[in-house]
């Protein structure tokens, strides 16, 4: 069972898709917290930092990668874990190098989007 005080935000244009990871990985002992695109997960950072993003890629407005641009760009560390149904070498060579934890392909497994989060909490303890 995971720590309940890792706090997980899920970002993800798709409704059905937050709300399934949300149920996951409350299930799983982790806080979490939704959100519809990348600025509304920027603006939320104001009122205090998750450990872990989980992160469509592909979104309207504001990207995934965008969104790992203007955190790199602020200073803030966030450890992210790509999320996408559009995989693309190019863009996971690109997200890997520039710092993502991991980068997955939906649908995802339970057993790989956990271990992946496991990998950032057991780093943070």
């Amino acid at each position: 069972m995971a720590c309940s005080h890792f706090r997980v935000a899920v970002v993800d244009d798709d409704e059905s898709v937050r709300k399934a990871l949300a149920r996951l990985l409350r299930a799983s002992g982790y806080e979490v917290e939704v959100f519809v695109g990348g600025g509304e997960f920027l603006d939320s950072l104001k009122a205090g930092k998750s450990d872990c993003v989980v992160l469509d890629v592909h979104m309207p407005m504001v990207s995934g990668l965008s969104v790992q641009e203007m955190l790199r760009a602020s200073g803030e560390y966030v450890p992210i874990i790509f999320m996408t149904a559009y995989d693309d070498d190019t863009l996971r060579e690109e997200a890997l190098a520039k710092g993502a934890v991991a980068y997955l392909r939906k649908p995802l497994t339970e057993k790989t989007l956990l271990t992946a989060i496991a990998k950032v909490a057991n780093t943070k303890n």
